[in-house]
């Protein structure tokens, strides 16, 4: 994840129920380039009280009249098919990932895959971070919702179980479907950076389309995760936040575009720039004729182009100086 932005497809809850849309959505993954593919795992019993309201942007999009335990258990995947998708997912050469929302299903997933996404949700949740920490493996953490000190915490929390700071990295997120891009505030992810030395800091999006999380890879992210779906109107909570297919695809190209653009920071001409600069820049010429001899003067010279002669930056230097040759009007000095 150190080399290049680490791009996570996150089917998360878009495969409404049904393994054979989560394999559908597993093959629109491989097929656009992303590093992996994100799913989430729990248990309804353990996660959610019965009588837990829904948030408002899943009560807008799913136009249900249901509480949060009856929304997730009909979304609701069994381990065994968590199972099938971590395979499908080795067949078809694309990480899997799922972010579990208990211990028990973190456990579970321990077995399936390296690296395990927190998501904002579990922000605080100190017992379920150290869970996390004891498994060893290298942790990203979305902060939607979150204070600085909280992520400070979360931090804290993660290192003490024995995690190193090395294995964190830490994504700024705004908890809302979809996020309006006056409510993204991509700065605090720079905060987050310079709080907390040694950290990699990444961006967990959830705007409508691709520019945003594009900027986050040009501003330093070294994570980017995004919602996609296989179509925005299909029933659900988190469709209409998400990008279809082709977006997702673009997505990707537009990163690794922006990847090689930031280059290596040093301030120096390219290879294709030194061939240029001989016909672009320009030398000091002889505005009249120039005995050898005679004292130069500014009103004996122009600046024009070829870059072949003695660069302009020579000014001060050529003015003033006694002609070595004569010079015809025209002649590069």
């Amino acid at each position: 994840m150190k080399n290049k932005t680490f791009v996570i497809a996150e089917a998360g809850v878009n495969h409404n129920g049904d393994i054979r849309l989560a394999k559908k959505l597993i093959d629109t993954a491989a097929s656009s380039g992303v590093d992996a593919v994100k799913f989430q795992t729990w248990k309804t019993e353990l996660l959610v009280t019965e009588d837990a309201e829904m948030a408002e942007y899943q009560l807008h999009n799913t136009q249900r009249q249901e509480s949060q335990f009856q929304m997730l258990k009909r979304l609701e995947l069994s381990y065994e098919d968590f199972k099938e998708l971590k395979q499908y997912c080795d067949s078809k050469g694309i990480l899997f990932m799922s972010t579990p929302d208990e211990e028990q299903s973190a456990t579970f997933l321990n077995d399936l895959q390296d690296i395990f996404k927190i998501g904002s949700g579990e922000l605080t949740n100190t017992p379920f971070l150290r869970h996390i920490a004891g498994f060893g493996k290298p942790v990203i953490l979305s902060t939607g919702m979150g204070y600085l000190s909280e992520v400070e915490h979360a931090i804290f929390i993660l290192t003490e179980a024995g995690l190193p700071l090395s294995s964190i990295t830490v994504l700024h997120a705004t908890t809302d479907y979809p996020t309006a891009p006056e409510d993204v505030n991509l700065n605090a992810m720079l905060t987050i950076q310079q709080a907390f030395p040694g950290i990699t800091v990444g961006y967990s999006d959830h705007t409508l389309g691709i520019e945003i999380p594009t900027a986050a890879v040009a501003l330093g992210a070294k994570v980017i995760e995004k919602h996609f779906t296989l179509n925005t109107a299909m029933e659900g909570p988190d469709h209409k936040a998400s990008l279809e297919p082709a977006e997702l695809s673009a997505m990707v190209k537009a990163i690794r575009r922006v990847e090689k653009a930031l280059g290596s920071g040093w301030k120096i001409p390219t290879a294709m720039e030194k061939k240029n600069r001989s016909v672009v820049r320009k030398s000091l010429v002889a505005a009249s004729t120039i005995r050898k001899g005679t004292l130069i003067s500014a009103e004996m010279l122009v600046i024009k182009r070829p870059g072949t002669g003695i660069s302009p930056t020579r000014w001060d230097e050529v003015v003033g100086s006694t002609a070595v040759k004569d010079y015809q009007v025209g002649d590069l000095i």
